[in-house]
């Protein structure tokens, strides 16, 4: 009896270890709670949690784009929300942007939705274009994250440089939201989602008005990334007509070390669970799978490409 029950026991304990060993961990690395990466990194890890077998999934909030990139580098994530010039800027190993070498383990995994420059000022500060923003107080996001990227491409296409500014803050969109409520700061750059939580509730506190960023300044940054875009009437309380902006394309990026089956897994469970991502942020609403690979600026991970020519996207 004795035998049997330290065989039993040891199966048991085999058993065990083998399911631990299987199980594999999927850390989503998003942005800032107020964005939108946040609520579609915590809608894609729980796709992930549910519809991968031994999966343990998580979203992580990060300062976004560039940390994102950097963590994913260093093997501190599987997944990361990013935008497109960041992804560019990580490959090629631009040090202004944050990247000390060039980041030759990130691989695609799929495109998903544009972020729209939304310029947005209180109503009394007087700001009705970007060159009534000299002389301001004006957040820019976080430093070096791609909303802070976009803010330097952006002000340096329509020639202002920070020493215009009267004060520069590097903020969080929540923040920099606050600060606005409390008249201590007269505007904030935010690059994110049309309709991202952070505006639309300062739109709801004070009255705003949103700054246009005028198609020759889009075509000044002389990025491809950078497109003209227009912010449509009504996205925010007390927003009457259409604004025009630049939009810039977000990625999922992931790294060579995760395994083609897990990279796979990954693809596929997000496609077959749009809907998760839709209900997240009404941002999701423009990924499409027929866009998955459209200016995708680094090489697919395999497990990514193997999905795209099962679905035939990939011939």
């Amino acid at each position: 009896m004795k035998l049997k029950h330290l065989l039993t026991s040891a199966l048991i304990v085999a058993s065990v270890g083998h399911a631990m060993a299987q199980q594999q961990f999927v850390n989503v690395l998003t942005g800032g709670q107020s964005g939108v990466y946040y609520p579609m990194g915590v809608a894609l890890s729980q796709v992930y949690a549910k519809s991968i077998p031994n999966v343990r999934s998580t979203a992580q909030v990060t300062k976004a784009s560039a940390e994102n990139l950097n963590l994913l580098q260093g093997g501190r994530g599987e997944l990361a929300m990013a935008l497109g010039d960041a992804v560019s800027d990580a490959w090629k190993g631009d040090a202004e942007a944050g990247f000390k070498t060039k980041l030759d383990k990130l691989r695609g995994l799929s495109g998903t939705y544009d972020n729209y420059i939304q310029i947005v000022a209180s109503a009394d500060s007087g700001i009705k274009t970007l060159a009534d923003l000299k002389g301001k107080r004006i957040s820019v996001g976080a430093a070096k994250s791609g909303t802070e990227l976009n803010a330097r491409a952006i002000f340096k296409a329509a020639g202002i440089s920070y020493t215009d500014l009267a004060k520069v803050e590097y903020l969080a969109f929540g923040e920099s939201v606050e600060l606005m409520k409390n008249r201590q700061l007269d505007a904030t750059l935010q690059s994110a989602g049309l309709g991202v939580s952070s505006i639309r509730d300062l739109a709801t506190a004070v009255k705003i008005i949103i700054i246009p960023v005028p198609a020759d300044v889009v075509a000044k940054v002389g990025d491809a990334a950078y497109q003209s875009a227009v912010i449509p009437a009504n996205t925010y309380t007390g927003q009457t007509t259409d604004i025009a902006t630049a939009a810039i394309p977000n990625f999922l990026v992931t790294h060579s070390g995760v395994p083609n089956e897990l990279a796979y897994q990954m693809t596929k469970s997000m496609y077959e669970n749009l809907d998760t991502l839709y209900a997240a942020h009404n941002s999701a609403k423009a990924i499409k799978r027929e866009n998955a690979i459209k200016g995708m600026p680094i090489p697919l991970h395999p497990g990514a490409e193997r999905y795209y020519k099962e679905v035939g996207l990939i011939k």
